[in-house]
């Protein structure tokens, strides 16, 4: 029976809505598939819903091709299993926590590791049971600080999310790979374009870490790539250190006035005028080394300052501090943090601008800092690296500073940004930067959740060993708006023909008799053919209004039965070129099965 437009659920907007900030939300909200409840909620209406159900078909027929069996665990869940791995903690306020009448603590999953761990010990307890590969599609939850760009930043969204169990770690590597091939074939057959990229696995945990990304110009992610054929998101980017040099026969290091340059451009300014250098070179601002204050916020809610030293023509890139410093919040230091520590006594002040880890009066930053501040360091600052730095002392900087002969560090860190040009760290080239949006994110868990919950089996010789795990999630709602961002044109979504809420839109255009018998006899021929219809059958809307909502609902091939149906002709539509061919009415069902 055809769905007719009358009667279907539905109401088209001529307005974008205030808050819609991309394509993808702007049209799906117009045209009546999905509609805003709260800030990052939505309700799904009849025609989300089969593009929806489309998507989550392909998913489930790979899946299974990988072996992969579905089940489905509730999206409320008990804080004891979160607890036992750490994670009710970790999560912070990224989460939704709620108390029952009995005042026992429950969370809205976010995601379910722990409970899918649990279930697999209750039921297996021999190496036989395995290799298993279990999967569900499920809400989750996130309470996301600023939910943005409709379902592409939600607070509710549904997951697919599979877990593989072995008992070796070679088993894991060949269910990664199968879960991996199926992402591929998922991503293929939905028509997106993707890219493979090293990834960190943040909260998750484990080893192998790998994200689909869909480049797009409104994703979140910042990955980098290489001719060579490197790519990695850049929180997974590493930076070649350079080799340690002899620093035997470098000149002292000297501190100098530096009036009125607590920037690096004011700092290279006055160098360059004040201080050249011998070999008659430019300083830049490569050659000073910027030190910057971070405030970390631990997850028992204390605070603590951390000094990052990084040549002066990179910043800070705090999606890689936040992955540095992890679990911790990260963020630039405060007024009130150095309010705060100056307030410590006997410990020397920082002064803003002219921060360095060195001090003519004794050590200031890293290895028994006088500061008791961590003071962490660029890979590029190696040893016998020479630096333009901070005195601590306003006004005047220090020429000649150099690494592992005046000053130590505790440690290095991969904060500073990454730069159009750096090279690969596999040597592949040089790299470049583009911008992507997850659409899938492949683990190898390892054994982090099968010991902290207690997962283990019997081998082959009677003895217990620990399970280990991979983790595959594929975000369905968020996969559906990234297809919508990239079918689209200015009058509405073009759907792909696998994942169209029907195969074919026909509008009856005209008050004739003629023609809608011939759009009801066309309606029951092309159901006849197994097509799904969409019939516009409104009798009192216009035809430029049907038009209008046709374009904006995407079905992509229309079928316009208009005057020239008294003559056993009817117009079909390719939204995707925007041809429109005559065609007999009697040849509707081929030339509609000939669009892809």
């Amino acid at each position: 029976m055809s769905t007719r437009l009358s009667q279907l659920f539905v109401r088209t907007l001529r307005e974008d809505p205030v808050d819609a900030e991309v394509a993808s939300h702007r049209l799906l909200v117009r045209a009546g598939y999905i509609r805003r409840q709260a800030p990052g909620i939505f309700a799904w209406l009849p025609l989300g819903l089969k593009v929806r159900a489309k998507i989550e078909a392909i998913v489930r027929q790979e899946m299974a091709n990988a072996g992969a069996q579905e089940v489905l665990f509730p999206a409320l869940l008990p804080r004891e299993p979160y607890e036992l791995t750490g994670r009710w903690e970790e999560y912070g306020d990224g989460i939704f926590r709620l108390k029952d009448r009995k005042d026992a603590d429950y969370l809205l999953a976010p995601t379910h590791e722990e409970v899918f761990t649990l279930l697999v010990k209750d039921l297996y307890s021999s190496y036989k049971d395995l290799p298993l590969s279990i999967f569900q599609i499920q809400d989750k939850y996130r309470d996301e600080a600023r939910p943005r760009a409709g379902l592409l930043r939600g607070r509710e969204f549904s997951m697919k999310d599979a877990y593989s169990f072995d008992y070796t770690d070679a088993g894991l590597d060949v269910s990664y790979q199968k879960q991996r091939d199926a992402y591929e074939r998922i991503f293929t057959r939905l028509g997106l374009e993707y890219v493979i990229v090293q990834a960190d696995a943040g909260a998750m945990g484990g080893s192998r870490s790998e994200e689909f990304l869909h480049p797009t110009v409104v994703g979140e992610d910042t990955f980098v790539r290489s001719a060579g054929g490197y790519a990695a998101n850049v929180e997974a980017f590493t930076t070649e250190a350079p080799p340690a040099r002899s620093f035997e026969k470098l000149t002292p290091a000297e501190v100098l006035p530096t009036p009125d340059s607590p920037t690096i451009a004011t700092l290279v300014a006055e160098a360059n005028e004040r201080h050249p250098r011998p070999d008659g070179r430019a300083w830049t601002a490569a050659d000073t080394l910027k030190n910057i204050v971070l405030g970390l916020t631990h997850l028992d809610g204390t605070r603590e300052l951390v000094v990052v030293g990084l040549p002066g023509d990179r910043d800070v890139d705090l999606k890689r501090a936040e992955v540095a410093f992890a679990p911790a919040d990260v963020e630039p230091a405060t007024e009130a943090d150095f309010l705060a520590f100056e307030r410590i006594p006997d410990r020397p002040a920082l002064v803003k601008g002219y921060i360095g880890p060195w001090s003519e009066t004794g050590a200031f930053l890293g290895e028994d800092s006088a500061t008791g501040i961590r003071f962490l360091t660029d890979p590029r600052v190696s040893e016998g690296s020479g630096w333009i730095t901070g005195a601590n002392l306003a006004g005047h900087h220090v020429f000649g500073l150099v690494a592992g002969r005046d000053f130590a560090t505790d440690g290095t860190v991969e904060v500073a940004e990454v730069l159009a040009g750096d090279p690969a760290p596999d040597g592949s080239g040089p790299v470049e930067l583009a911008r992507g949006m997850e659409i899938g994110h492949v683990f190898q868990l390892g054994r982090k959740y099968a010991d902290a919950l207690g997962l283990k089996v019997l081998d082959e010789n009677g003895k217990l060993v620990t399970v280990t795990m991979g983790s595959y999630g594929l975000g369905v709602t968020r996969v559906l708006a990234v297809i919508a961002e990239a079918n689209n044109d200015e009058k509405g979504l073009i759907w792909p023909r696998n994942v169209s809420p029907f195969d074919v839109h026909v509008v009856a255009a005209g008050r004739e008799e003629i023609v809608w018998e011939v759009a009801e006899a066309l309606v029951d021929s092309l159901e006849g053919a197994g097509l799904d219809v969409l019939f516009d059958d409104r009798p009192k809307v216009s035809p430029g209004v049907k038009f209008g909502d046709a374009e904006l609902i995407g079905v992509p091939v229309i079928v316009i039965v208009g005057r020239s149906a008294a003559e056993g002709t009817v117009e079909v539509w390719n939204r995707r070129t925007g041809e429109r061919t005559s065609v007999a009415v009697g040849d509707v069902a081929t030339a509609v099965a000939a669009i892809g």
